[in-house]
């Protein structure tokens, strides 16, 4: 009697074991569904701008200013960006004054851009990220079909299997490897225009090289700035909440970034005129946020004295004021949407639903690799290259005033 008791309880034990899997990724999809919004209706994005022709102009002339997709990082960082497109490029590398090699990968137009004209996307990517980026690769491909060449830089020490060339890796605020991509790009395509693009970390990175000298913006179109943090000391405390998962993000940046930096151990230790010692790196270990990072190694690498003074130096508000922004970019929206402005010829927009960088549209299971945010970039950039080459002799300006100007003609931002 009781073995057969005991067989039928062993039959039933992998019945009972695989409900309860069933079950548990049953809890898990709605969990994703109620807290990442997946099912929520779209909403227009929130919108604060001058009322200008331009402005009038945009919002015809592009539609998905008033649309909205969603943007959910973690889901769609690894569902949404399967078979992702691999651009043909080629590699460029330049030497740098300090002895760094900055390298950055040119994409050329797959088509004629629709005013005819030669147009130049100069993109800076996230923190520790590089061409190779997925969601840089569908930026690219879009943008390449609509007529742009691309250059996108490579984050000093991002890369996989190049090694650094001085003691020094890429840093939230340093534009100089930016800058030298830019005038390698207006020296080698003397008549192209172009249009600036920096997302997260790079876009701090674009604004801050557009507000350090006017002489940067010759030639700029337009700025677009995706999902960054345009002051980082005012940021670290929403970095470091709990609410809408913020410090985990945090904990999983850091944790990236002391790969990163580990894996130019070697490099980082060995030349003469490095500012970090093996104490500091040894530190790396124990942190746990990306504050603790900087702290450590990161501000050393320019001779900072705090993490403080790091970020105040940095960082781009001093040099810009206005974004366009989700209004629930997980990371670093409460700061910049407590008092936007209206200024002129800057767009801020905060869409409804969102997380950093990771734009879903789609279905859940079935997402579309080409989201609202490659959408949206392209579409703002063909009408400000439109309105530059077609607007009103009274909005034109002079080749003087244009040297000196100290705004691009359309500044769209994303944070």
């Amino acid at each position: 009697m009781h073995c057969k008791v005991n067989a039928v309880l062993t039959d039933c034990l992998p019945a009972i074991f695989d409900g309860m899997k069933l079950a548990a990724v049953a809890t898990l999809l709605y969990i994703i569904v109620r807290c990442l919004n997946l099912k929520s209706p779209t909403a227009p994005p929130k919108i604060t701008y001058q009322d200008t022709p331009l402005s009038h102009y945009l919002f015809i002339s592009c539609p998905l200013l008033t649309k909205d997709g969603h943007l959910q990082t973690v889901l769609y960082g690894k569902l949404g960006r399967v078979n992702t497109p691999i651009p043909c490029g080629v590699r460029k590398f330049l030497p740098m004054q300090d002895g760094a090699t900055a390298t950055f990968d040119l994409f050329e137009p797959l088509g004629d851009h629709s005013t005819g004209d030669d147009i130049t996307m100069v993109i800076c990517p996230g923190i520790g990220n590089h061409s190779e980026k997925s969601y840089i690769r569908t930026f690219v491909d879009h943008s390449q079909r609509q007529g742009y060449r691309c250059a996108v830089l490579n984050h000093l020490g991002a890369l996989p299997n190049v090694e650094l060339t001085s003691p020094r890796m890429f840093t939230y605020g340093c534009t100089w490897e930016f800058a030298a991509m830019v005038n390698y790009i207006k020296q080698a395509c003397p008549q192209t225009l172009l249009v600036v693009v920096g997302f997260s970390l790079g876009g701090n990175i674009v604004c801050k090289y557009l507000g350090e000298n006017c002489q940067n913006q010759d030639r700029v179109l337009c700025c677009i700035s995706v999902c960054q943090g345009y002051s980082a000391l005012s940021a670290q405390e929403t970095f470091l909440q709990w609410d809408q998962c913020r410090r985990v993000y945090n904990f999983l940046l850091a944790d990236k970034m002391k790969q990163l930096i580990l894996s130019h151990r070697s490099s980082l230790l060995g030349m003469n005129s490095s500012n970090i010692g093996d104490a500091d790196l040894s530190r790396l270990y124990t942190a746990t946020s990306l504050m603790q990072i900087d702290e450590n190694v990161m501000r050393k690498f320019h001779g900072y004295s705090s993490v403080k003074e790091y970020y105040e130096k940095e960082s781009c508000v001093h040099y810009i004021h206005k974004a366009l922004t989700s209004l629930v970019d997980h990371l670093t929206s409460e700061y910049l949407s407590s008092s936007p402005e209206k200024k002129p010829n800057v767009i801020f927009a905060l869409t409804q639903h969102g997380g950093h960088l990771g734009f879903f549209e789609g279905a859940v299971l079935f997402p579309q690799p080409l989201t609202w945010m490659d959408k949206v970039i392209v579409e703002y950039s063909d009408a400000i290259c439109h309105w530059a080459k077609n607007r009103p002799a009274c909005y034109t300006v002079s080749a003087d005033l244009q040297n000196k100007r100290m705004r691009a003609p359309g500044s769209l931002r994303f944070i």
